[in-house]
This record gives structure tokens, sequence and C-alpha cells, in this order.
């Protein structure tokens, strides 16, 4: 019997509020494009001859309480542009995160970076209010989603000009990623039982996703020399949030993950 994990009473809870959502995401499509700043272009590898930097505004983690219980989300943000952050990302999930749509329409009033929503995406209207909210991408997490879903929502992410990041944690999920047609994967080094970090892991796994795949790294980067093994894995990025959010001087951290060069060109 598999174990649960963190994420099934997540799940549960965000496919009953997207079971009460009656509203028609087909008539609303039509009027929904995101026409801003590209995720996938400020992560691209051609983009510079550095490791790009997701540097993200978290509040809170279920597992370890408050991390930033009155963290201001615009000045946040902006510490971390100036340190050389290529885009940014906010938690919007109230329940277990402490996020909000506001704290995502803060940054993106107050930074030019593209910016990714991080919630727990299970339905087209998700998708749809992402880029109402002025995000750039949109976070697909393989785990939540059957193959079907995950497929559906990337297709309809491009279509209204988001870049879809799908997370996996296993090379069955980042199938499911390719065979959707994501180009924008995002692994987690952190395992979903037992919640230990297992960089080599992350890095088989990165190392096995074509050319075309821009890698992003997640979970477990507490350093620059975490960042420096991510890069010489193959990862062209990394998401950090909680090490940003408690550092005594944020933007000195950020600046060091930045200055990270990225490994050599996969063949």
């Amino acid at each position: 019997m598999v174990a649960p994990t963190y994420l099934d009473s997540i799940e549960v809870f965000h496919r009953a509020r997207a079971a009460r959502d009656d509203r028609d995401w087909t008539s609303r499509v039509r009027d929904v494009r995101y026409d801003g700043p590209r995720l996938d272009d400020a992560l691209a590898r051609t983009n510079g001859g550095f490791v790009k930097v997701i540097a993200e505004i978290k509040r809170r983690s279920p597992s370890k309480g408050w991390l930033g219980q009155h963290l201001d989300a615009a000045h946040l943000a902006r510490t971390y542009v100036d340190a050389g952050a290529s885009a940014i990302s906010v938690l919007t999930d109230e329940p277990h995160f402490a996020g909000s749509r506001v704290d995502l329409e803060t940054v993106t009033a107050n930074v030019a970076v593209p910016v990714l929503r991080k919630d727990f995406t299970v339905s087209e209207n998700d998708v749809l209010d992402t880029a109402m909210m002025g995000a750039s991408g949109v976070l697909l997490i393989a785990a939540l989603l059957t193959p079907d879903e995950l497929r559906r929502f990337v297709s309809l992410a491009l279509e209204i000009g988001l870049s879809p990041l799908v997370e996996v944690h296993d090379a069955r999920e980042a199938d499911a990623a390719l065979d959707s047609g994501a180009r924008l994967i995002g692994v987690n080094q952190r395992d979903l039982r037992t919640f230990e970090v297992n960089p080599d892991h992350a890095a088989a796994i990165a190392g096995a996703l074509p050319i075309d795949v821009v890698r992003v790294a997640e979970s477990g980067l507490r350093t620059a020399d975490d960042v420096a093994r991510a890069a010489a894995a193959g990862f062209d990025a990394v998401l950090v949030g909680e090490v940003f959010v408690t550092a005594p001087s944020t933007h000195d951290v950020v600046a060091a993950f930045t200055r990270v060069p990225l490994g050599p060109a996969r063949a």
C-alpha cells in the first residue's frame, strides 16, 4: 500500500473547490490572453551563461509553519530582481501556504520579470485564472493530474500565452510531462514520501530529458554549492523560496545563486 503524502489532502481540498466552480471555462477562454514577458524565454539557456533563479514569495510551509508571515511582497520581489533573479514565483494557495491572489497581483505590479503562479491547478478555470491574475507561467504538478488532464492543461496554457511549468518527481511523471507537450519541466529533488532530498535521483531524471527542454531544479537548494551541483547535472534554472525568505540578507543570498555558471551544454 502506498503511504499518503501531504499532497493527498491538498488535492482533496482543491478538487472539491474546483467541483464547486460552476463557471464555463469554454466561454471564458476567448477573452483570456497573456501577452507579457515570457517565463520560458527568461529561463532559456541561451539567455546568459549563468543559472537562472526563480525566487519565490512564500509566507508559510505546511511542514515548517510561518516563514515570512508579515513579509512585504512588493519589497521582497524588488529585492529579488535587484539581486538578479530571472523570475518570481508566487504562492497563491491560501489554506496551506497563506498565499493569495493579492500577493501575485502586487508582485506583477512592482516588477517587470515574468511571474509564475504556484498553486494546485486541477481545472481549466484554474489555468484561465492564472492568466487573468497577470502571471506568465502556471505550475502543473504531475503527481496531482492524470495524463489526460496534464495534456489538456498544457495545451490550454500554451493557447492563451502562458508558459506551463510541469513539476515531476520520477521518470514516469517525466514521461507524462513530455507526452503533454511541456518543454519547461521542474524536477522536485524531495521525495514525496520520505521528504528526503536526493540530488542524484533528480539529476538522473534531468539527464534523460530531451535537449529542447528547460530543466528547473526544485527543493533542497540551500547554498550556492547546491546550485552549482544542479548546474553540473544539467539544470538550467533553480526555484528557491524558503532560503531566500528567511535569509538575514536576502539580496546577498539571491545574488550568490545567480552567479553560478551553467554547466556544459548538453549534446
